[in-house]
């Protein structure tokens, strides 16, 4: 029977971070880590237009500094430096821009291949190892920790499990750890785009009667589009013809970057809010999408995962004791509470009232997008919450 002091079931890109922030731990305290992974990792990148991304928050990149993995991301890291957030054919609009806030850009475009590579290649296999691919089709508490059986039937021995296999983890509902779900009752259309005029860094969130469409710079000059719609009409666009679909979509988002000359492979994903009513329990921990899945428009899902895992590691390397042992654990959930809640509600909030039809919902948020313009140090708040470096601070406030 094989044992580890630490088995991470999903070796994406939240379990391998997890992974790599723990290494220096690990390997001063001899532990040996297990990533657990169904499918196995690219041989090497592979450019492709259709590309899925991930948009990193400045604080990200401080966090992959400090794992010292950031100079390979940033081979293929496209800055946001500017975001022009508006309402189509209103007055409501402001522009939050990374020289008024002193960062060299207030996030950046990461196509997830990439990512996942640099963070695969960054691991140490004298301290990590990986199951791959492999599948954890169950898992049973035992007094040392859980025991884990494997597709294959095997079966592993560990002192702290990390579910971190996403939002539709099969094992979360196993456990009996029950999840609060709000439907938004929208379709996210996901696609590359292209067009005649160079993005310039400049990344768009532009809300409309239909739902809000947001437009992120990526490498290669394309551009991430993520346009929420109701389910129907998201799966009307996504089958329609290239040169139909280019057209609805200029008449969305307007001439700002020229005219659209191409689109990649569209994918929709159905939108809501879910929350793990437990996150920790004796040797265990629920981390990333299973612990908590958010609504895209805000960008915040995956960076709010990546402070939870360097609040993991933190509380891990405070703690004397075995990993799993049930006190440390719970100070990792207090210690990231505050950010968990103020960015939790954070993007529900910006979800419902950016969502709701109305000609007064449009007028109020018409006015609070001119507050923010006219507001300076209302407009760096919302900026530090986009950067995720706000941690649920007010207004006005030094953090």
């Amino acid at each position: 029977m094989s044992r580890f002091d630490i088995a991470i079931i999903g070796g994406g890109l939240v379990g391998a971070s997890l992974a790599l922030a723990l290494q220096p731990l690990a390997r001063e305290r001899g532990w040996r880590i297990l990533l657990i992974e169904p499918f196995a990792p690219g041989d090497g990148y592979q450019p492709s237009y259709d590309a899925r991304s991930s948009a990193l928050s400045y604080g990200t990149r401080l966090i992959y500094e400090h794992l010292g993995v950031w100079p390979a991301i940033a081979r293929r890291a496209e800055p946001i430096r500017q975001i022009h957030v508006s309402d189509r054919g209103r007055f409501g609009a402001t522009l939050l821009d990374a020289a008024e806030e002193g960062v060299p850009a207030l996030g950046y475009v990461v196509e997830n291949a990439w990512l996942g590579q640099s963070l695969w290649a960054a691991l140490d296999a004298d301290v990590v190892t990986w199951r791959c691919p492999a599948e954890v089709v169950a898992m049973r508490a035992n007094p040392e920790g859980y025991r884990l059986t494997l597709g294959d039937d095997s079966q592993l021995d560990c002192s702290l499990a990390v579910l971190a296999d996403g939002g539709r983890s099969g094992l979360r509902d196993q456990l009996g750890i029950d999840v609060r779900l709000r439907e938004y009752d929208q379709t996210a259309l996901i696609a590359n785009v292209s067009f005649n005029q160079p993005h310039g860094g400049q990344a768009f969130e532009r809300f409309t009667d239909e739902g809000p469409l947001a437009l992120l710079p990526l490498a290669d000059n394309r551009c991430a589009l993520v346009w929420t719609r109701k389910p129907a009409d998201a799966q009307r666009l996504r089958d329609l013809p290239d040169a139909d679909f280019l057209a609805q979509l200029q008449r969305s988002f307007g001439y700002r970057l020229g005219t659209l000359l191409q689109v990649g492979a569209r994918s929709l994903y159905p939108l809501a809010l879910a929350e793990a009513r437990e996150q920790v329990r004796s040797n265990l921990v629920v981390l990333g999408n299973a612990a908590h899945s958010l609504h895209p428009i805000a960008g915040q899902g995956f960076n709010l995962s990546l402070r939870d895992v360097q609040a993991l590691a933190q509380a891990l390397q405070a703690s004397d004791s075995p990993p799993g042992e049930l006190r440390a654990l719970r100070g990792y959930v207090a210690a990231q509470q505050r950010d968990q809640q103020w960015t939790v509600g954070f993007s529900d909030q910006v979800t419902r009232l950016f969502s709701q039809p109305g000609k007064w919902v449009a007028h109020g948020r018409n006015l609070g997008l001119l507050g923010l313009d006219l507001l300076p140090p209302a407009r760096h708040w919302f900026a530090r919450q986009a950067m995720g470096l706000g941690s649920g601070a007010g207004p006005g406030s030094a953090r």
